[in-house]
């Protein structure tokens, strides 16, 4: 295994602080509103942070995975439901940067995303599958090189913000199921009614409602390989690692809250052990394991990203599967063990060691893509598949 993982230069990481600072201002306003982060998503925007993945030669900066998940973090720091946002932006922009360069629309589309800043929205669940987003319904309809198609769409990320959307699909009539295609649907080609309202427990700024979504592009606009492929190339990776990056964020955040609070209590009683000292060491081992963790992840990806059979195979699924699980069912654990050490003070809401939304945010983690369903995928394989036990792959 390739152990390098890139570090982000210090540009991004100032960037992405500023924008932090102003997402830490709204966060508690976005959660008790359930409003989208305008000023969060507005700060990425001057910052230019949409199109850092994306190729130079397009307008990008060629950020990667590990940059990317660093800048999640960052932002997870700050206000969850802005990192997810961030995060899911470019989930969907790893599709369209590794599978979009032998189309010339999307290869153009590209260029427009980085010189225009777009943010990119994700419709790949649907009415009646179950979460499942390797099967489809509906069906794009494909006539005299233009593609129409109506979808029931269960959640559709930040859809009324969004400047474009990313839909799956059946790829015709008579397809099966799992026989599907992406399409990219410009705002101004598709209208949206909500059948759903985004009213959660935590994650509250990501508005991601429910809506019928009526589309009707250039045939061009969709990708030209299968979603099959794009799913297990681009988008199995990118979604577990950076929405890990965004749970590393908040369990750090969560942490520091905690270490501020003994620190406090120290200062008030010079020359004892404060309350909380030894529950602060067992909770920075947590989130040193958290870290290893989408470490680990991010380097298997460095290691599998330039080899089509490797990001398709067994392997590399149940290894990014892992990555999800482990960190989904971490953080609850960490934010727990910090409500712990700051007690009243951090249950209580408006006190600089409130982690309620903290808490309510991590319960999302077990539930995108539900953990159940990814081990019961990961059960299947490893019925066949030979686990790789070496300590460095």
């Amino acid at each position: 295994m390739n152990m390098s993982v890139s570090i982000p230069d210090a540009g991004l990481v100032a960037r992405a602080a500023r924008v932090a600072t102003i997402a830490a201002k709204h966060a508690d306003a976005v959660d008790a509103a359930g409003c989208f982060p305008r000023e969060a998503v507005d700060a990425m925007i001057a910052e230019r942070l949409l199109g850092i993945q994306i190729p130079r030669s397009h307008g990008g900066e060629d950020a990667d995975f590990s940059k990317i998940a660093e800048l999640c973090s960052i932002l997870g720091q700050a206000c969850a439901a802005s990192a997810m946002v961030f995060a899911m932006h470019h989930i969907k922009l790893s599709s369209l940067v590794q599978h979009g360069s032998e189309s010339a629309w999307h290869t153009a589309f590209m260029r427009r995303v980085a010189d225009e800043q777009l943010l990119l929205g994700s419709a790949t669940t649907e009415g009646g599958i179950g979460g499942n987003l390797r099967n489809s319904i509906c069906a794009i309809e494909v006539k005299d090189g233009v593609c129409h198609l109506e979808k029931d769409a269960t959640v559709i990320s930040y859809g009324d913000y969004a400047d474009a959307i990313l839909i799956t699909s059946r790829s015709n009539a008579e397809a099966a199921s799992s026989d599907q295609v992406m399409t990219v649907f410009l705002k101004e080609q598709y209208t949206l009614e909500k059948t759903h309202v985004w009213d959660t427990l935590g994650m509250r700024g990501t508005c991601s409602d429910g809506f019928l979504f009526k589309g009707t592009a250039p045939a061009e606009q969709i990708f030209p390989k299968p979603f099959a492929e794009i799913a297990a190339q681009s988008m199995l990776a990118a979604s577990h690692l950076l929405w890990s990056g965004v749970w590393h964020g908040i369990a750090a955040d969560a942490v520091s809250r905690a270490q501020a609070f003994v620190r406090a209590a120290a200062r008030k009683s010079p020359g004892a052990m404060p309350p909380g000292a030894l529950r602060l060491a067992e909770l920075s081992n947590m989130l040193q394991t958290l870290r290893s963790n989408v470490v680990a992840g991010l380097k298997a990806y460095e290691d599998a990203k330039d080899d089509p059979d490797k990001l398709a195979s067994m392997g590399f699924s149940v290894a990014m599967n892992g990555v999800k699980v482990c960190s989904s069912e971490m953080i609850l654990p960490i934010v727990n063990h910090a409500m712990l050490i700051c007690g009243i003070m951090g249950y209580k809401n408006g006190t600089p060691f409130s982690l309620g939304r903290h808490l309510r945010d991590a319960h999302s983690a077990q539930l995108m893509i539900s953990n159940d369903r990814i081990l019961s995928n990961m059960s299947t394989m490893l019925l066949v598949h030979k686990l790789d036990t070496s300590l460095l792959g």
